[in-house]
């Protein structure tokens, strides 16, 4: 229930959040911060993918296996 909040910030809030963070990283840093995110949300994604893709190879080989039996 408890994560409901995070969902009804507002644009005051969100403002306010962005200000703490200016404040405490500098401008300077945000820019790195930000790419460090992307990595990370592309490197997560990318392993979704590869789950995603294991997943699937591992159903075609045991219907390509029920198949010649």
């Amino acid at each position: 229930m408890n994560h409901l909040m995070f969902l009804n910030l507002g644009t005051g809030e969100i403002i306010i959040i962005a200000l703490i963070v200016l404040l405490l990283f500098g401008g300077k840093k945000i820019p790195e911060l930000m790419k460090g995110v992307g990595k990370g949300v592309r490197s997560f994604k990318d392993g979704l993918n590869d789950v995603e893709n294991q997943i699937k190879s591992d159903v075609n080989k045991e219907d390509k296996q029920d198949s010649v039996k």
